[in-house]
């Protein structure tokens, strides 16, 4: 069973973001909404969906500025919507980060395809891209991970774990996946290589200075890693 595509709609007419809500829940997307600019980069920091659906004119702080704002620490495909149709909107959206841009009203099915194109190059682009997590980036084709300016020195079966984790940041990911991942076989419940990378791992984050992420143990579930709200582990 595929896991659901996480989909933010950031829009401030509740009316229009419960249609596109219901629509988008029909076809199988994971759905959040925010409908305040502010808001919404707190949920794109903590939740890093898998697409996000933006609005442009929003209460506090507006579509452009959150776009530019957010991908200093998000990679994912950005879709900007809007009742604007001035060309220099759509322009000024692109040059803020935005990958594609629709305009008011919207129509149901050329909203899916869009979605379904963005996602689908997502995807593909995935294996070289960089995860970014405000100061923390992890580049899976140099398997580096840098803090700031610092370099963590992780061994690649540390980074294999890590990268697999920060994949699904903000989700409980199970030692069964982990370990299906990472030695090719199912888990029997006796195997601890990936417990000890994670310890290692976690060891090496939590030495590291301005580090706004960790990895907590979920007990009888696996592993989450997410932001550090000075939480102990469960």
């Amino acid at each position: 069973m595929s896991v659901k595509k996480h989909i933010l709609i950031v829009e401030d007419d509740a009316s229009l973001a419960e249609w596109i809500s219901d629509y988008l829940l029909e076809h199988g997307y994971g759905i959040t909404v925010a409908s305040q600019g502010d808001y919404a980069l707190e949920m794109i920091a903590d939740e890093q969906p898998d697409l996000v659906l933006l609005d442009v004119m929003l209460p506090v702080k507006n579509g452009f500025d959150v776009c530019k704002e957010a991908r200093a620490f998000y990679s994912g495909p950005i879709l900007f919507m809007t009742a604007c149709v001035e060309d220099g909107d759509e322009i000024q959206g692109l040059d803020v980060g935005a990958d594609d841009y629709l305009t008011k009203p919207i129509r149901p099915q050329v909203l899916l395809a869009r979605i379904k194109a963005l996602l689908r190059r997502s995807n593909d682009d995935k294996i070289k891209q960089q995860l970014v997590f405000e100061s923390l980036v992890l580049n899976a084709t140099a398997k580096s991970v840098t803090i700031g300016q610092e370099s963590l020195e992780l061994n690649a079966n540390e980074f294999d774990v890590f990268w697999l984790l920060a994949l699904k940041v903000g989700q409980v990911v199970s030692r069964m996946e982990l370990v299906s991942e990472l030695r090719g076989f199912e888990y029997d419940g006796l195997d601890r290589s990936v417990d000890i990378r994670v310890s290692r791992l976690r060891k090496k984050l939590l030495e590291a200075q301005n580090q706004p992420y960790k990895i907590k143990t979920i007990r009888g579930k696996g592993y989450l890693f997410c932001r550090d709200e000075g939480e102990t582990d469960s």
